[in-house]
């Protein structure tokens, strides 16, 4: 499928338009069932920043100009990634998504995220909390396999994810 929005690394000029979106995210979460995820307003602007400065943070637009969604989508080997209570589907180099979200003007959007970042790499990772239902059901229908749990840099457990594009 190709991707409906149009990407670009985010800049510091998008925090007043992006930081919002986070907000939201947080509301979203909290009324269904995951208060506990972003929490004392994590991802603050600081964090933005620091992606932002790694250019790995990516804006969403609709054709028609709107922001629609912003995530960070990294290369390479992600520290929380390195101990799994489980297994990695495998071992090859790979892209994790983190930190996705949407203003809520478009079906689908984390599904165009995640087509857009496989374009780039076909060998993906993800994590998620545990009362993250929307996020685990996202990424099982769009090929994302359940692996097993890591634990962030604090110990706190999240649940990982792992798609391999197979080529045809």
């Amino acid at each position: 499928m190709a991707t409906k929005l149009n990407y670009r690394k985010t800049t510091v000029d998008d925090l007043p338009d992006v930081m919002p979106l986070y907000e939201n995210a947080r509301r979203f979460m909290a009324a269904n069932g995951n208060p506990n995820q972003w929490i004392n307003g994590y991802p603050a602007v600081e964090h933005i920043k620091a992606d932002i400065d790694r250019g790995v943070s990516y804006v969403g637009f609709t054709p028609s100009g709107q922001l629609a969604v912003v995530f960070s989508f990294i290369l390479g080997a992600d520290p929380t990634y390195a101990v799994i209570e489980g297994d990695w589907l495998n071992d090859e180099p790979y892209g994790t998504i983190h930190r996705i979200a949407s203003a809520g003007i478009m079906r689908n959007a984390g599904a165009d995220v995640i087509d857009f970042c496989g374009s780039i790499s076909d060998n993906l990772r993800a994590d998620t909390h545990h009362d993250n239902h929307p996020m685990q059901q996202l990424l099982l229908r769009n090929g994302f396999k359940h692996c097993g749990t890591i634990h962030l840099l604090d110990g706190r457990p999240r649940l990982a994810y792992h798609r391999k594009k197979q080529n045809d």
